[in-house]
């Protein structure tokens, strides 16, 4: 029972950052009906920041944590304006070519700009000490990336419910010539989504940055994938799916992991995706039906 509660905290602190990732990725795909394959470049970047600052002023995370997440705001807001604001009219296979080159060039500039090696920098130094709670050891960083996790999504849901911004991105979304014909200017919803997105990634950047410690030139392509598989399970589209299905993706590696055996461990993706596999033959549309709106 003990193990049980230990991986299921581990696997809410994954899929903690899974679930921002794919939020961003589902608030995107709201309202450009647009897979953003870019959005992986809001942790590369600042990855490459937060290297940047410890090689400055040392693994100093009260300036690293801020700086990663104003970091990935940018480059969210400037992958929108630089690459997809162009070819917005333009078909859905143009738009995904247009992600993926987005990814490839951010790629090649650190390649070619820095190294194609990773570099490394400090870890907090508490990353992985623990804590007991009723006979129960946690590892501090879970507990933290959960407590942060949840008061982002709540911070979330009041501005999407509670603000003008963030009605003007659910109408948006839910039907974007309507939500025109009442004055919804397109050019500031769409670059308030991506500013929005790029908050939600630049949180999930640094709890994974406090785990890996190290930035190359790929390093938002893992967690890239990560968020699009959970906002896939949840329902391509949907916010409470995407949050869902990032906490669930999370909780299949760390249960899968844990129960397989040791020379089986290594399939512990394959696994997971076997799973996925099954469940979109139970449900192809993810754990929440979304209605779908023609995009503009």
């Amino acid at each position: 029972m003990t193990e049980f509660v230990q991986q299921f905290v581990d696997g809410l602190g994954r899929g903690g950052i899974y679930a921002l990732l794919a939020l961003g990725l589902a608030l995107i795909f709201g309202v450009m009906h647009l897979v953003n394959f870019a959005h992986g470049e809001t942790i590369t970047v600042p990855a490459y920041v937060a290297f940047g600052i410890s090689l400055a002023v040392g693994g100093n995370w009260w300036l690293i944590v801020p700086a990663v997440i104003v970091a990935a705001v940018l480059v969210s807001v400037a992958t929108e304006f630089v690459a997809f604001r162009w070819v917005r009219g333009s078909s859905d296979f143009t738009m995904l070519l247009t992600s993926f080159g987005v990814h490839f060039v951010v790629v090649a500039v650190f390649v070619m700009a820095v190294s194609p090696k990773a570099k490394n920098f400090e870890k907090p130094g508490w990353i992985f000490n623990t804590v007991r709670v009723g006979g129960v050891s946690f590892e501090i960083v879970d507990l933290v990336t959960i407590g942060v996790t949840l008061a982002t999504l709540v911070l979330t849901v009041s501005i999407l419910r509670k603000t003008l911004f963030g009605i003007a991105i659910r109408a948006a979304a839910e039907d974007f010539d309507a939500a025109r014909l009442m004055g919804v200017r397109s050019n500031r919803v769409i670059r308030s989504a991506f500013a929005l997105a790029g908050f939600l990634a630049g949180v999930a950047a640094v709890f994974w940055l406090m785990r890996t410690g190290e930035a190359e030139p790929g390093a938002g392509l893992v967690p890239l994938l990560k968020g699009v598989i959970a906002a896939i399970i949840g329902g391509l589209g949907s916010l409470t799916g995407a949050v869902l299905g990032g906490f669930a993706l999370g909780l299949a590696e760390v249960y899968l992991r844990a129960w397989l055996p040791g020379n089986l461990a290594g399939l512990t993706e394959g696994a997971v995706f076997l799973l996925i596999a099954l469940l979109f033959i139970v449900r192809p549309q993810g754990f929440v039906t979304v209605r779908r709106a023609e995009r503009v």
